[in-house]
């Protein structure tokens, strides 16, 4: 029996008629009595006696209703789950951030995300950049957001924010009297500084190194809410971005923009030849109307 014919039997058994089936089925009743026709000459057996004009539904017929109304609701649970599918109404996104996106920029981005789609599940790692990268690629999660992207051939980036870099002081340093920091103000300063391996680091560096300015860090760290809670203690001066600038309430913090500017862009990768759920694409539909300034 194919989906057809099943449907046409149990409207049939449901109703009792071959009338009550065309209506319930909305088809005429010449094509709901040909199908039932088919059908037993088909199976082989009589699904259905005709007593003084009525229907009466034989021993097997009955045993075939019970399996039958298995497959219908199996049928209606796959069309539920698509029409799910199509509202967002279920499934989930696992998505990749570095850390301290982690604590601005994201929970801003999933909270809006959820008051669109409250039922969507979304799955949230926070990792390095290299490791966010190899999780991309091997499909471990389907979407990105990392700082200062550097391009790979089996990944798809698209920048989201310019995100500039600022310097971040202890509120009671001297050099909060100045609206803006020039990268010659922090020679000789206690500086918190970032490991070579990561993107900023590399960043801060070829900076420093395009002004001939050589600084030894007191502190070097991977992670930029690291750096930014070594400033709130007092530990130094660190440049970071302005995003991470804008996410906890940093007590005993004061940022001031950075000469010559530089930007930390943040941008969202995904693998390059794999199509985007629809999940996938509401959420970065969210991430670019999040507002950061």
């Amino acid at each position: 029996m194919n989906l057809k014919q099943i449907e046409v039997f149990r409207a049939i058994m449901l109703t009792g008629s071959i009338s009550g089936a065309t209506k319930l089925l909305h088809v005429s009743q010449p094509a709901v009595s040909r199908l039932l026709s088919y059908t037993e000459q088909r199976l082989g057996l009589t699904l259905f006696e005709r007593i003084k004009g009525r229907l009466y539904p034989t021993p097997e017929a009955r045993i075939l209703f019970a399996e039958v109304n298995s497959v219908y609701q199996g049928v209606q649970r796959v069309n539920e789950i698509a029409e799910d599918l199509i509202q967002n109404r279920m499934g989930h996104l696992r998505i990749a951030c570095s850390p301290s996106l982690g604590l601005s920029l994201i929970p801003a981005a999933i909270a809006k995300f959820h008051r669109e789609l409250p039922e969507a599940r979304v799955i949230l790692h926070t990792m390095i950049p290299d490791v966010l990268l190899q999780a991309v690629i091997t499909q471990q999660v389907e979407l990105g957001i990392a700082f200062l992207h550097e391009g790979h051939p089996n990944v798809q980036s698209r920048e989201l924010y310019e995100n500039r870099l600022v310097a971040a002081l202890p509120n009671d340093h001297p050099l909060t009297a100045k609206s803006v920091i020039q990268l010659e103000d922090l020679i000789d300063q206690p500086f918190i500084g970032y490991g070579s391996d990561i993107p900023i680091g590399r960043l801060v560096r070829k900076l420093l190194a395009d002004r001939n300015i050589v600084l030894r860090p007191a502190v070097e760290v991977q992670q930029i809410h690291v750096a930014c809670a070594l400033v709130q203690a007092g530990a130094g001066i660190a440049l970071l971005d302005e995003i991470t600038a804008l996410g906890p309430v940093w007590s005993n913090v004061v940022f001031r923009p950075v000469e010559p500017k530089a930007n930390t862009p943040i941008s969202i990768v995904h693998g390059m030849y794999e199509p985007l759920s629809r999940l996938a694409q509401s959420f970065i539909e969210t991430l670019e109307s999040v507002k950061v300034s």
